[in-house]
Order: structure tokens, then sequence, then C-alpha cells
């Protein structure tokens, strides 16, 4: 179960001051085991698990551990493309298994603030970690493949790109056009960004944006990548940490926790199986979340759609859309709680975390079932966990579904690399930008007679705008290499 959570959003009126990424760290930390309530608590943490992110730090956990009064416990650090679920399901079973009498997860990140120093010309002093600090008991690295070789030839690397074109998968599969499809995108976030309004620890929730100009590219909405606008984008310019304290009923009993801090796990679920995007033959999909789904619903004895609160990664509106229609979530449905990445915040490296501890505030305040799901990488590696407001009937289902991920996921062969002209027709595609003019197209090729598929690009501003006002999937092409040609 949980028994205490805490999520920080610092926010730093002059240049320089605020708490650096460690010193939230800890304060998070502290704050998750006086949320418990627990006598003692915090000295029976054996295990500390933390996020590595962009503040480089040797080891954030063995901080945290002294900060909660637990020096001896065993630290993790886990490096970036590590699911966080992972970190979660690792530190449930090791106070299910008895290996220790509670975990602690944290992470943070304080991009903001050091964004805020380096344009005024300030140099921050480093997170002041224990020049005697050692390294991790532990540390974990990424494990499989996130970026496919034609994805890396082309640069098609950053998370908007790939995302935008997931997107377009999604656009062709529904039938829709690019209006249709630009206004189903808008409306979602619109949405999303009304749920930020109500919530005040969301980073950027001042206020509500509408439909109609999250769809437009604008002065303050420029355009990343066709068809996504600076705010359908995750925010990551933000000073956030979060921290959850994982332990068994025994131990919370024993420390007096009172029940109504007890948030219950009923199922946590992952797949370590990893597959890239353009090998997934159908690109709209994510057959490995639809796994976890499944078997949550089958634990459970009720369909996922039946969980009254729901938080979905939510870094790029694909994201959102490929779960809900995995995990079968109605599609007019709005499932967050925080408001979502772009307007709560997404911290490079920690959200599931941030987004788990208001999770269980709400199903403390509500009573009611929750579902938090987690996405390592680009729709990569899935994660699921239910929370309840009472014991579950069944133990909680904890398990890595890697092999049944990888059964459910068609892959699509890819082309060798040769500068050979190859014919073929457009399956996915984004646009980018030079400042705010349409500039280059990036191109998921399926190539005639089961050649395999490829990525290629056109640096054509002209085609690239026109790629903004008609649909090119399905339009024949030829690549030559990594150069794109429109027929």
């Amino acid at each position: 179960m949980l028994v205490g959570v805490a999520a920080l959003n610092q926010r730093v009126s002059e240049p320089g001051g605020g708490l650096d990424t460690l010193e939230l760290m800890m304060e998070a930390a502290r704050k998750a085991v006086a949320d418990a309530g627990g006598a003692g608590l915090g000295r029976r943490v054996g295990r500390v698990y933390s996020t590595g992110g962009l503040t480089r730090l040797r080891d954030p956990a063995r901080s945290v551990a002294v900060a909660v009064g637990a020096p001896g416990a065993a630290t993790v650090l886990a490096l970036p493309f590590v699911s966080q679920q992972t970190l979660l399901n690792s530190a449930m079973e090791a106070v299910r298994s008895g290996e220790c009498e509670a975990a602690l997860v944290c992470g943070g990140e304080t991009r903001a603030r050091d964004d805020a120093a380096r344009r005024a010309g300030i140099e921050l002093d480093p997170p002041a970690e224990p020049p005697d600090t050692p390294e991790p008991d532990e540390t974990w690295r990424h494990t499989g493949e996130t970026l496919a070789p034609p994805e890396l030839r082309v640069r098609m690397v950053s998370a908007v790109q790939q995302y935008a074109v997931i997107d377009s998968a999604r656009r062709v599969a529904r039938g829709w056009t690019l209006d249709q499809h630009r206004d189903d995108i808008s409306e979602l976030w619109a949405r999303f960004s009304e749920v930020a309004a109500a919530n005040p620890d969301a980073a950027f929730g001042s206020r509500s944006r509408a439909a109609a100009w999250l769809r437009e590219p604008g002065a303050d909405n420029r355009p990343l990548a066709f068809p996504y606008n600076k705010w359908h984008s995750t925010q990551w310019s933000v000073d956030q940490a979060a921290a959850l304290l994982i332990t068994t009923a025994g131990t919370a009993e024993d420390c007096g926790v009172p029940r109504d801090r007890q948030v219950f796990v009923a199922a946590a679920l992952e797949s370590t199986h990893a597959v890239s995007l353009s090998r997934r033959r159908h690109m709209h999909r994510w057959p490995a979340m639809g796994v976890l789904g499944e078997a949550a619903q089958a634990h459970l004895g009720r369909p996922l759609a039946e969980i009254p609160l729901a938080e979905l990664y939510s870094c790029f509106p694909a994201a959102v859309r490929v779960q809900q229609a995995e995990l079968g979530l109605p599609a007019d449905g709005t499932p967050t709680v925080t408001g979502g990445m772009a307007f709560a915040g997404g911290p490079y490296n920690h959200f599931v975390l941030q987004s788990t501890a208001a999770m269980a505030q709400q199903v403390r305040s509500e009573g009611c079932s929750g579902l938090v799901a987690a996405v390592s990488g680009l729709l990569t590696k899935p994660g699921l966990t239910v929370y309840a407001p009472s014991p579950p009937a069944e133990p909680p289902l904890i398990a890595d579904l890697a092999e049944p991920a990888a059964a459910a996921t068609e892959q699509a062969p890819l082309a060798d690399d040769d500068t050979a002209p190859r014919r073929g027709r457009i399956a996915a595609y984004t646009v980018t930008y030079d400042r705010s003019d349409p500039a280059t197209i990036f191109a998921v090729v399926d190539l005639n007679d089961a050649a395999g598929r490829t990525i290629a690009t056109l640096n054509d501003p002209a085609a690239a705008t026109e790629a903004t006002r008609t649909d090119l999937i399905g339009t024949p092409c030829t690549t030559e290499a990594t150069t794109l040609h429109l027929h």
C-alpha cells in the first residue's frame, strides 16, 4: 500500500533562489513520511529508489534516506528511459517479500530554476551531495531499443517528432481529415487544461485554454511538429519533486498509520519489452499496453472503464489517445486528475510519481479506485497501476508481462540502408519548422514489393507547407537513401 505521498511544485520569484534538485527531493521525502502519520515509519525504510534526471547527481537516494532517518537504506538510481513503473513494482515486491519493511520512491527536477538563473547570468552552486557520497548500491540502465536505425539515420529522435508521427498514423486509421484530426487533439487538450485550472498545484494552470486557441500556432503557441504546437507538448521547465512511501498492512499497523492514509495496490503491471516506433506494424496501436489492460481487467473482474479516476501519461495527445483505445477507456473522457503534462507540468523523468501522489490524494478523498498509466520512451515500455481505497479481495497482481506483450506486437521489417531509389507510399509523417515556417517533412515510408519500411526526409519549405494543408498519407513516393521524393 501507499501510506505517504508528496508532490511539490516550487515557484521561484527571484533568479538564483529556491531549493536545488536534491533539496527539493529531500523535502518531498520528508513530507511523504509526515503525510503517512505513523510513528517512526521513516526509520523503517530499507530501500530508497530515485530517478535520474536533468541534474546529474551521484546518489540522490542516499541523501533522501538520511533525510527521512534511514541512513542505512539500500539505494537505487534509475537512469533515464528506465520505466518509472519498474521502480514502483520493485518497491512493492521488496516490501511484499519482506526484503524491507518500507520503501521510498522519489524523483525531482529544477529545470525552471536552472533556466531562470542562466537567463539572469547567475551561476548556481551544484547540489550539495556530501563529498564522500558513494556510488548507489544499484544503478539501473535502459535496456532494449528506443530508436530504430531508420529513425537515427534521419535524426527523427525528438519526442515531439515521434508522437506527431504516431498521431498522423492515428488520423489515417480513423479516416479523418487534417481539420478533423486537429480538432480532436485540441478539444481533448482543452479539457485537460480545464482540469489543470482547478488544480492549485498545476505549474501552468492559472487559466484554461480553449480548443480553438490550442489548435492554431501563434506567438505564445509556436508550432513544433505538425500537428503539434507548444501547448500540445509536455512542459519540462518546472521545479517539481515527488515521493511515495510504500509499506505493508502489518508495518502500517505497527507504526500507527491512520486508516485514512492507506491506499491499496490492486494491480501493478509493466512490460519491459521494447519495440521502437518504425518497427511497429500498426503505428497507431500499442498492443503492449492492451496486454496490461486485459491482465488488470481479468484480475479485477471488471472493465477498466468502470474505474472512476484515471491519470494517463500525457506527454502528447497521441499518448493519451492510444492509451484510451488500448485500455478501453471512453474517447470523450478526460483521463487526468492533474491536468496533464502540458499544464500541470512534465518533469523530465518522474511525472508518474507526481501523478501517483495526486491520484493517491484523490483516492483518499473520494473513496474510490484510480488508475495511473506510465509511458517509458516513445510508447516503448508501458506501465499500469490500479489503486483502491480499501483492501482488494485478492492479493495485488504485480508482474512484468514482457513475453505476452512481445507476442502481441506485430513488427514491420526495416529496409536495408542503401542508396538505390526505391518506391513506396507514405504511411505516416510530420512536418518540422524553421522558427514558425514549415521546413522539413519526415515521412515513414512502406516500400513496394515487401522491401520493408524506411524513413526519409524532404527539406523543401513549399512542400512542407503544403503537407500541413493536404494530407500526404498514402502518397506515392521514392526514397534515395534518406531523401524523399514525392510523386
